[in-house]
């Protein structure tokens, strides 16, 4: 009888793969929370891909930007001087609002920066998204269109935004739960090729309701710094950037 029994052991099938679970990117002694949802398809090298909930916010940003994790003695040192954003030009929130309101006015290379950063504090691989996955996140499953009733209800535009960044997740989210995925702010991505440019996708609180949609996108505009009187210009802050923000992803 054992021995039936043995061969019935060894040719039951393995349990199946538990589902990838949403998880909160926190950090100790601070008070912003990141979720993060898995996306029901992988990543291009096969992996797990999570893809935060909202846009980053000021919460977490700030962190990083004014260095709020080091010691006075660690920034008397000059720890990280230049691996951190240089002090921007007035308030990059620009008085619209900033504990739950997505971080604008970034440049790309500081959110580049923000996820290396981001990743060491957590021991998670935190990164931009790509273009395509970008747009596959936004699209959520969807074959056609969003209509103008779907865009209105999921999105902060020129029509409804009175001009101004409104607070994250209070317009509904997509149907994977990612929420401002279009309006807004716009949100940076990393380019699908090597060589290629970054871009912003999925437009702003600036821009009309008919123009948002998942393929709509922007490669950097030089009006986006006007006032910054630097040369060259701010790799961190876009002195005339108060609608570009951005969002990022995990991949395990």
């Amino acid at each position: 009888m054992l021995i039936p029994l043995l061969c019935t052991l060894l040719q039951a099938p393995a349990p199946p793969a538990a589902s990838p679970q949403p998880f909160t990117l926190t950090l100790e002694g601070f008070v912003g929370k990141l979720e993060m949802i898995p996306l029901p398809v992988k990543s291009r090298s096969g992996k797990t891909l999570w893809v935060s909930k909202t846009e980053v916010t000021w919460e977490f940003y700030d962190v990083f930007a004014y260095r709020m994790d080091l010691t006075e003695e660690q920034k008397a040192q000059g720890v990280d001087a230049k691996a951190r954003p240089s002090r921007p030009y007035g308030a990059p929130d620009r008085g619209y609002g900033h504990n739950g309101f997505a971080a604008l006015s970034i440049q790309y290379d500081g959110a580049v920066r923000f996820c290396e950063w981001l990743s060491k504090k957590t021991g998670k691989n935190l990164r931009m998204p790509t273009e395509s996955e970008w747009e596959m996140a936004c699209r959520a499953g969807a074959k056609k269109p969003f209509s103008a009733r779907e865009i209105d209800a999921m999105a902060w535009h020129e029509g409804n935004s009175d001009d101004a960044a409104q607070p994250v997740a209070s317009k509904k989210p997509n149907a994977w739960g990612l929420f401002d995925m279009l309006g807004n702010a716009w949100e940076w991505c990393s380019p699908d090729k090597p060589g290629g440019q970054p871009a912003v996708r999925g437009g702003s609180f600036r821009d009309e309701a008919k123009l948002l949609n998942p393929t709509y996108r922007s490669l950097y505009q030089a009006e986006w710094q006007t006032a910054d009187a630097q040369s060259p210009k701010s790799k961190w802050w876009l002195s005339d950037g108060p609608h570009i923000g951005f969002r990022i992803v995990c991949e395990e």
